[in-house]
């Protein structure tokens, strides 16, 4: 792996990308740590150390503490994820934004920016809403955690984590153009990191005073490392579809006549379901939380509950198949192989293709499914029996790996395209499948 990073330092194009995605990083933390004008940053502090096992917690993780400080990132990347989440739901129904879909780079421009115009529009939204919230939130010790409340600290705010949301969505736009890697994963990992140190600190400060027992501290790492190597493994496993394609002779050449295999990935729509469900669940939590008339919802949406756990595990199944349906689609692949030649031995070309593709991919995104569901609730519920003093389930860690695996082909992708040996010695980062 030292190897691979000494190539990657070789290639002028690859190390300008590395650095550019860092410097873009470094920015991004920068910005969670400058707070927000007219807030008592210890008084807000105070007020999360006490709901730290609650949904102020499980969000704070996941803005890298970005709203425990109620930076001017407080907002953080959710409401561009969410816009795109309405946006792929009415790719459904509405027949216009499936004709961009279709139109390539284009079409996805257009969508893009009607995203960024979402965006906008829901930052707004939040961003009142949170600052209404603000002005009656009682710290711990007493007062408000608001200095000045009234028109103008709601104005400055809401114009404030808006606009923080939009140079965040720029971030990572401008890391997937220029950089290494998806923006938004980036991102959303960096803030997961960046309160890892956080974590180890309390739990060594609750091992050395007693409130935690060697043996607890013991089982949670054994749990974390299973848990890590099962989404390595899992993550690259792939279901082959055999694929013979038939000899042609053009002229004085022959074309064809060898066999190859069409992968099919296990979990084909990577971190996409739990960021997605996630995002989902934030908002009648927050609803619940901030709204007296809704406290009674709080019991059920609260991370770790019965219902929540329920709620997310449904989400996630659904937006595995959704996910996989808008990027795989089974009648483009069978008419790709269809127009080169290429079949499916025993299985008739075209439709009957199309149907074959679409069952195993069924079977397969079941499994997946069932991986990432049990992959982000179980590790949480065991954490929550044993009463760990800080959120880093199992949604935290595949979202890491998954994202760290998917950055790391991709910079293996380029050391291979100009023959430079990649991060393992000995190949690639292999694939596990099945012929």
């Amino acid at each position: 792996m030292l190897e691979g990073f000494s190539n990657a330092s070789r290639i002028p194009e690859l190390r300008r990308r590395l650095l550019f995605t860092a410097a873009m990083l470094v920015v991004y933390r920068v910005g969670v740590a400058i707070p927000t004008p007219g807030i008592d940053g210890q008084a807000l502090s105070s007020f999360f150390d006490a709901a730290s096992s609650t949904l102020f917690g499980w969000v704070n993780l996941f803005s890298g503490g970005a709203l425990e400080r109620f930076s001017i990132f407080a907002l953080g990347i959710m409401p561009y994820i969410s816009v795109a989440i309405i946006l792929d739901l009415l790719k459904i129904g509405w027949p216009y934004l499936d004709e961009l879909y279709k139109e390539g780079e284009a079409g996805r421009r257009k969508i893009a920016q009607y995203t960024r115009y979402g965006t906008v529009g829901l930052a707004l939204v939040q961003g009142s809403m949170i600052a209404f919230s603000l002005e009656k939130i009682q710290a711990p010790g007493g007062g408000t955690v608001v200095y000045n409340p009234g028109f103008r600290f709601i104005a400055m705010t809401v114009i404030t984590v808006t606009a923080g949301t939009m140079f965040v969505m720029w971030i990572g736009e401008q890391i997937t153009e220029r950089g290494v890697g998806n923006g938004i994963s980036l991102i959303i990992m960096s803030g997961i990191i960046a309160r890892l140190p956080s974590a180890i600190g309390t739990t060594v400060q609750f091992v050395r005073e007693g409130e935690m027992s060697i043996f607890l501290l013991i089982l949670i790492l054994v749990v974390a490392f299973g848990v890590t190597a099962g989404i390595v493994y899992v993550e690259s496993g792939q279901r082959r579809i055999p694929v013979q394609y038939a000899r042609r002779v053009v002229g004085r050449r022959v074309y064809g006549g060898q066999a190859s295999h069409l992968p099919l990935k296990v979990n084909t729509s990577g971190v996409i379901p739990p960021i997605f469900a996630s995002s989902i669940l934030v908002f009648p939590a927050t609803l619940a939380t901030f709204v007296p008339s809704l406290k009674w919802l709080s019991a059920y949406v609260t991370p770790g509950g019965t219902v929540y756990n329920i709620a997310y595990v449904a989400l996630i199944i659904f937006f595995c198949y959704f996910y996989t349906a808008v990027t795989f689609n089974p009648v483009d692949v069978a008419d790709n192989l269809k127009k080169y030649g290429g079949f499916i031995p025993g299985i008739r070309p075209g439709r009957s293709t199309a149907e074959y593709i679409d069952r195993v991919l069924s079977r397969i995104t079941l499994g997946g499914a069932i991986y990432v569901s049990a992959v982000c609730v179980l590790p949480t519920i065991l954490i929550q029996r044993f009463n760990v003093p800080f959120y880093f389930g199992g949604t935290a860690l595949l979202i890491v790996v998954g994202v760290a695996l998917d950055t790391v082909a991709q910079i293996e992708t380029h050391l291979l395209s100009r023959n430079y040996e990649g991060f393992m010695r000995r190949g690639r980062v292999k694939a596990k499948g099945k012929g």
